[in-house]
């Protein structure tokens, strides 16, 4: 692979459906050692994830990473609060962007970076069941006229 090429180890498909994605943010995260070698095998969860902002730092809460198998007493705790790595500016304004209502922050992926751990961030507002029934609607219209599209130029 190449060097900076980023390949999604886990992605958080649920929050596409559930939430309108407003602005992503590019984020490092602290790991343990085993973790990362879990990371690395494709064994981490994003679906229940959220990130927040605690004593001016931000973390990322109920993201699963599984025990490393080869870890023995060295594993760690699959649901434990990680710690982002972002600018304070970064900070400031993800929590400004968190404090308007109906905003969350959500972890959308997991990918390696130039041999570093990553996360995706989105600020993301909630939808309503309307809303996610027009966007199927709309998807299923674009799978429809591209499958036409196709066959006429057969």
């Amino acid at each position: 692979m190449k060097k900076g090429h980023t390949k999604p180890l886990a992605q958080n498909r649920k929050a596409r459906h559930d939430y309108t994605i407003e602005e992503t943010v590019e984020a490092g995260i602290a790991l343990k050692g085993t973790e990362i070698k879990s990371i690395r095998r494709g064994s981490a969860n994003l679906t229940d994830a959220y990130a927040k902002t605690y004593k001016g730092e931000m973390y990322v809460y109920n993201m699963h990473i599984a025990p490393y198998e080869e870890g023995n007493r060295f594993n760690h705790d699959p649901l434990r609060t990680r710690k982002l790595l972002l600018h304070k500016k970064e900070i400031d304004k993800l929590a400004g962007h968190i404090q308007e209502t109906g905003n969350a922050l959500v972890p959308l992926k997991l990918y390696i970076k130039n041999g570093v751990c990553k996360v995706l961030l989105g600020v993301a507002k909630g939808k309503k069941k309307y809303d996610k029934r027009e966007d199927s609607k709309r998807r299923q219209m674009k799978l429809e006229a591209d499958r036409a599209m196709k066959d006429r130029m057969r």
